[in-house]
């Protein structure tokens, strides 16, 4: 049977109609991915120079601390504080169009750049507790004169040929199967150092300035609001509580954290790491967060960054959340 001439006419024009849209959705499509490789280089050029531009900014306030006054050095180590963190959202706010090689570059320079800024504090600050603990010595001189004087406490200084040396943070080390506390007074704002502790529960009142755990094994620390960082190396099988501006935490293993965090806590070279929400509570937890200036109604606590997990849209295996049900709500104090 004869097929009508405009019957075939109609289908020929059809297929050239569909094999023309064909070749438009191609090009289109060519065209799409080359802009959005465009826009992808131009974000990245943009992260590169402005990263790199507060790096530099940043490391000019570390600088500035040497031989300047203990004001100024004040200064400069907050508003660097403030700007590591603003450094680390960029970062992390740039994860998507970076390439493995440019987040990785810039995860070791802010990670240097932290070190830097902890060692600019160790460093030109914790001088001014000479003068603390020499009033604190003159009064327990006048104290001893109506009454007997108590036990001395592990951080207040000792004498070395007749001359005080005070160490440079306060704390506990080489210690087992203990119960230790710090209360507000004898912490006042210092850097605190728990090292080598195993089976010991800690309970650290008041607002540490920092907070160094190295080298915990089997432990329950809870720490009240601590005003700047928190660093935790080489600890494992332990329970960990503490509100904080910035969590960096390494060597980790098998190890729950209630978190009170004001940036995004980092993990890097951890595993079995479990986060909830900080739950500790004591009479002076809301005073002891006034001192330490950290916003109350801010806590990232499941925002965690893992430096050795680079899968954009995977989960890290390394670090998850804890149950509701398996959550701790009471503590011993």
């Amino acid at each position: 049977m004869d097929v009508p001439v405009e019957s075939g006419a109609a289908k020929m024009q059809e297929r050239l109609q569909k094999r023309n849209q064909a070749r438009i959705d191609s090009v289109e499509r060519r065209n799409e991915d080359k802009e959005s490789w465009t826009v992808s280089e131009e974000k990245s050029e943009y992260f590169s120079r402005n990263f790199q531009s507060e790096q530099a900014s940043i490391e000019e306030l570390l600088s500035g601390c040497c031989g300047a006054e203990r004001t100024i050095v004040t200064q400069h180590l907050e508003e660097a504080t403030t700007r590591t963190t603003q450094l680390q959202k960029f970062l992390n706010d740039s994860v998507l169009f970076l390439t493995q090689y440019e987040l990785r570059k810039a995860q070791a320079a802010l990670q240097k750049l932290q070190a830097s800024l902890e060692e600019s504090r160790e460093e030109f600050l914790p001088k001014k507790k000479f003068a603390f603990r020499a009033r604190a010595k003159a009064a327990d001189k006048v104290q001893t004169q109506a009454e007997p004087a108590p036990p001395v406490p592990e951080t207040v200084s000792t004498e070395v040929d007749g001359a005080a040396v005070v160490p440079e943070q306060c704390g506990f080390s080489n210690k087992s199967n203990d119960f230790i506390t710090k209360t507000a007074e004898e912490i006042q704002k210092q850097d605190v150092l728990l090292t080598h502790l195993t089976n010991c529960k800690v309970r650290l009142f008041g607002s540490p300035s920092t907070l160094h755990l190295k080298h915990i094994d089997g432990c329950e620390i809870l720490c009240g609001p601590v005003a700047s960082s928190v660093f935790i190396d080489h600890c494992k099988n332990s329970t960990l509580a503490f509100p904080c501006q910035q969590l960096r935490t390494h060597n980790t293993t098998d190890t729950q954290v209630y978190l009170h965090v004001t940036s995004r806590a980092i993990i890097e070279d951890c595993h079995g790491v479990a986060f909830a929400p900080f739950t500790w509570s004591y009479p002076t937890l809301e005073e002891d967060f006034a001192v330490s200036g950290l916003n109350r109604e801010r806590n990232n606590w499941s925002q965690v960054d893992d430096f050795n997990w680079l899968a954009a849209g995977k989960p890290s295996p390394n670090w998850s959340v804890i149950p509701d049900e398996d959550r701790r709500n009471n503590w011993d104090t």
